[in-house]
């Protein structure tokens, strides 16, 4: 997996602002989904009632930052009721592997989910290597040079010794 899975200075952080804070204030995470589909890992994360425009979304390295800003709905002379939504600045940082390719990145909006697409290095595919023949000149389709003939007997001891070789 090339994202970082577990980060014990950030779950310590998480744990200790959800046992000092009170109330529903205490909620301050993304919610994240991660996922590989192909050649792209896709990244999901929830952010419910943040504007697009209050999303800020930043690469440095092979880090991937985003913040998001949530603000009440509230207007000047409101009473306010109840509330218990969280409100303020939401931050989560993303730690890439080597075979991700941070400056392919794109981000997008859709109901309250913020979906990242980061796409595989190609460097880092694994790929085919063609075996090029270190035969000189033209050869025929039994691997000889053209005009050259070899009997049966030394056919066959031939491909005893390559075979006898590469086990």
């Amino acid at each position: 997996m090339a994202l970082m899975r577990f980060d014990p200075f950030r779950e310590f952080d998480r744990l200790a602002e959800q046992a000092l804070a009170t109330g529903a204030r205490a909620a301050r995470g993304m919610p994240m989904e991660a996922l590989r589909r192909g050649d792209e890992f896709l990244v999901f994360l929830d952010l419910p009632g943040v504007r697009r425009e209050d999303v800020d979304i930043s690469v440095e390295r092979n880090v991937v930052s985003i913040a998001a800003n949530r603000v009440p709905q509230r207007a000047e002379g409101d009473e306010v009721i109840v509330d218990e939504r969280p409100y303020g600045v939401f931050a989560r940082h993303l730690f890439l592997g080597e075979n991700l390719d941070p400056s392919g990145l794109s981000a997008e909006v859709d109901t309250g989910v913020l979906t990242l697409r980061i796409p595989v290095n190609p460097a880092t595919k694994p790929r085919k290597i063609p075996v090029a023949s270190t035969v000189e000149g033209s050869t025929g389709q039994d691997g000889l040079p053209e005009g050259s003939q070899q009997s049966e007997g030394s056919r066959q001891s031939e491909e005893s010794a390559v075979g006898a070789g590469s086990r």
